[in-house]
């Protein structure tokens, strides 16, 4: 494995921690995945992405990792409480379809949109209705130690018998008292022994069309056991990561930890990571408010708020411009500036990707400028390794692309560094911006040959000071978001920024 510091935050200690995997060089992480009853919009993917930086970076680094990313796709009803209607079974009542219809157009939508933005594939990606026998068994084994009880054919983890050993609280920092005092009885929940504990299992009502058979009932699970079932199934009781969006640290993850510890006697994971929210304007995204903008929408443009279409990349490159654990907040000048960003970025790829190594008879080597690029490929680590520091990253790589772009003009002779630091420099910026950052080429200009020809036309017609041929060829590459560029070493062509 690479030398490395990586530091996480750890939500759970609220500090930096070095990370030192539970049995090294195995990495289990888990993400709590989305609920399939609509398109995947930018919250969806600020989580996906974050952890898809995780992920990559523990690889390369050389960790083992099995990734396990959930599909929730029963038991989430629609306040996020034990009371309400399944948000699947209430989209299939509306579209005349079985749930499991919409399960499967949702969960093939979002891995479309994954695929575009480039997130890499989970080692796992289970369904929580493919694991109702862990949870009844889990559920099981909860009752079995005191901490659920059952009324009237449900079962409810009982919170404040639980919080006489415990720190029910222990991740979100909510003091039990204080909870408490801020909760009261609500309309359908006064089998409850108190409005602090939550479902486990909830028999289903005569119109509720997901149900399965349990020694309680005929019903469903509760929305947070399926991660506890789940990850406890593929990582083992205790496993090195758990992750998902801050809206889920209470009450989603406070209660996973608790039925963890109700059934497993320990906590599930060492480290809890958690991406912040993502707001429009300034102003928080929901759907509530009609400010919410899905993933298709923002590729398509189609939505009051947006001045036009932005591709995948470029939201995968806004996105990587923030440190997950700060709020950001989407524009449209900010999602068109890291559009402009993204084509620097790739244009610097493109370039470096054509550079070759050649030293110069008596050249001598510039040991403070080989000192410089030796700093910024080791800045390129640090930043990674002080809790996944993407938008530091990504400035480094700009402060190596100057340096790049100096080589490219001929202003900076390749001869003045040696050749071992030319090949760092190299490796390190296609390393970061194409394995870590998973920034892609998606303008699809693979017909290489063809634009080479279109290049030898341009300068022929450049010769011939025939320009309104000149003009129409650079108008061709414009229409395709690519401009001509004439250099004192030649012609060549670069993404339109």
């Amino acid at each position: 494995m690479e030398q490395t510091n990586l530091r996480i935050y750890n939500t759970l200690s609220r500090k930096k921690e070095i990370f030192e995997p539970l049995n090294p060089p195995y990495v289990g992480m888990y993400l709590c995945g989305p609920t399939v009853y609509g398109d995947a919009h930018l919250g969806n993917a600020r989580a996906a992405i974050s952890f898809d930086i995780l992920y990559r970076y523990l690889l390369h680094l050389g960790y083992k990792v099995r990734y396990v990313r959930n599909i929730t796709d029963v038991g989430h009803l629609e306040q996020d409480a034990d009371e309400g209607e399944d948000k699947i079974a209430k989209k299939a009542k509306l579209e005349k379809l079985e749930p499991m219809e919409v399960v499967q157009h949702y969960t093939s939508a979002y891995h479309k949109v994954m695929d575009k933005l480039n997130v890499k594939s989970p080692s796992i990606e289970p369904h929580a209705s493919a694991h109702i026998p862990e949870q009844i068994e889990m559920i099981e084994e909860i009752l079995k130690n005191g901490l659920a009880y059952i009324e009237n054919g449900s079962v409810y983890f009982d919170v404040e018998k639980y919080s006489k050993d415990n720190n029910y609280g222990i991740l979100s920092g909510r003091v039990i008292d204080d909870l408490r005092a801020g909760t009261r009885e609500l309309d359908g929940q006064k089998e409850k022994r108190s409005s602090l504990d939550f479902a486990l299992w909830k028999k289903a009502s005569p119109e509720h069309i997901m149900r399965w058979n349990s020694p309680w009932s005929a019903g469903f699970p509760g929305w947070h056991l399926e991660c506890s079932a789940m990850s406890s199934k593929y990582l083992g009781k205790q496993f090195d990561i758990h992750g998902g969006g801050m809206d889920l640290m209470f009450p989603h993850h406070e209660c996973e930890i608790a039925q963890a510890k109700a059934s497993n006697q320990t906590d599930p994971a060492k480290y809890w990571m958690h991406n912040n929210m993502i707001t429009l304007n300034g102003q928080k995204m929901s759907k509530s408010l009609g400010n919410s903008v899905t993933m298709d929408q923002l590729f398509n443009g189609d939505h009051p708020v947006l001045q036009k279409a932005f591709s995948p990349m470029t939201v995968r490159f806004f996105i990587l411009q923030a440190h997950y654990r700060s709020t950001l907040d989407f524009s449209n000048e900010a999602i068109i500036a890291s559009g402009k960003g993204y084509k620097k970025i790739l244009n610097g790829l493109k370039i470096i990707k054509s550079l070759s190594y050649s030293s110069s008879p008596g050249a001598g080597i510039d040991e403070k400028l080989n000192s410089e690029i030796l700093g910024l490929c080791k800045d390129c680590y640090k930043a990674m390794d002080d809790d996944l520091n993407t938008a530091v990253l990504i400035a480094t790589l700009f402060n190596l692309l100057k340096k790049i772009n100096l080589l490219y003009s001929k202003t900076l002779d390749v001869s003045q560094m040696s050749e071992s630091v030319f090949e760092e420099m190299k490796s390190t910026f296609i390393l970061f911006t194409e394995d870590i950052l998973g920034l892609v080429e998606e303008n699809n200009v693979k017909a290489a040959n063809l634009v080479d020809a279109l290049l030898d036309f341009y300068k022929e017609a450049k010769d011939l000071k025939q320009y309104d041929k000149v003009d129409k060829i650079r108008t061709y590459f414009k229409q395709e978001g690519l401009v001509i560029k004439d250099l004192k070493t030649g012609i060549d062509w670069s993404y339109e920024e």
